[in-house]
């Protein structure tokens, strides 16, 4: 098959997909595509939003239809790393034998990520970025496609430890869930209160979503289009020649490179599922909030200000 043709058959799946998400999850459309997106592209995603928005059934029906392994880890302030990765026991015949953690998945829910200590979360980082783990100096790979969605309740700041800079810098998309309009919400309450169940078709396998990362990388990008992308993350960048007034005011540490590259991929992704064969410019705007939110630290003066990380990137495109 063509990449012209696997192309037009992912526009197909990509809406006959968000048809079937939509019979459980109602709205939250940008959400539900940014998430596919990190999928396509092989990246990982921040969930950020209020309890009962439905973070963990929208994650669960995405890999019910995408044909995935779903495993949720609920972080809490004691959980351990071998709790996440697995640990080694004696068998009968006391012999060491591995026993897998709920990291060995295709999807894996990090719920409430920022409850558990750095020792823990520092548990997925080397899955995120190495797809393996290493236990007790063996290296195990993980299954592809592999993917990670934190969440994160950005309310309750009271026992909970922030994400470090450089864990943060892993995740591609930060996705922020609002409150459903009142339409939705009647929507909601109308199909969740009933004893109907809905069946839900499997669209996509695991096979198919890593020839669809493949395809996507496989994409060419104009030169024009890298440079805008390189020169936009260049911009949030404080104290460089160049750097705007508003950009030095407001803002602590820019994006580093791999907000670049995430940009790229991600706009790469969102062209090939509206049907063009090449990004351009309006692809990497139309990703950028989510690829940079979580990448620029604002500074106490914007802080005192009450101007946002999305005042700031919107300042900048």
């Amino acid at each position: 098959m063509s990449d012209v043709v696997a192309v037009e058959n992912l526009v197909k799946k990509h809406q006959a997909l968000k048809n079937e998400i939509a019979k459980v999850i109602v709205g939250q459309e940008e959400v539900i595509e940014q998430i596919l997106l990190s999928i396509y592209t092989g990246g990982h995603s921040l969930l950020i939003g209020v309890p009962g928005l439905a973070k963990t059934l929208m994650v669960n029906t995405i890999a019910q239809t995408l044909g995935l392994d779903f495993k949720r880890i609920q972080f809490t302030p004691d959980l351990m790393p071998s709790d996440i990765l697995g640990s080694e026991v004696l068998d009968q015949n006391r012999n060491f034998k591995f026993i897998k953690g709920p990291v060995f998945g295709n999807i894996i829910l990090a719920d409430e990520i920022n409850r558990t200590p750095p020792k823990t979360q520092a548990a997925l980082l080397e899955a995120m970025q190495e797809k393996a783990v290493t236990i007790a100096g063996q290296q195990y790979k993980l299954n592809m496609p592999y993917f990670v969605l934190a969440t994160q309740n950005p309310i309750e700041q009271e026992g909970t430890y922030p994400l470090p800079e450089a864990q943060l810098d892993r995740f591609m998309f930060a996705i922020e869930l609002k409150y459903p309009s009142i339409s939705e919400e009647i929507e909601v309450v109308k199909s969740t209160t009933t004893d109907e169940t809905v069946q839900l078709e499997t669209l996509f396998s695991a096979d198919e979503i890593v020839a669809v990362q493949h395809l996507v990388r496989r994409i060419p990008v104009p030169d024009n289009v890298i440079d805008y992308t390189v020169r936009l993350v260049n911009k949030t960048r404080p104290g460089l020649n160049g750097s705007s007034d508003f950009i030095n005011n407001y803002v602590d540490w820019g994006a580093g490179p791999r907000a670049s590259q995430n940009l790229i991929l991600g706009a790469k992704a969102h062209a090939a599922i509206h049907g063009k064969f090449s990004p351009d410019i309006e692809d990497v705007k139309a990703v950028a909030m989510g690829i940079l939110r979580h990448r620029i630290l604002k500074n106490y003066k914007a802080e005192a200000e009450g101007i946002s990380e999305e005042k700031i990137i919107l300042e900048l495109l």
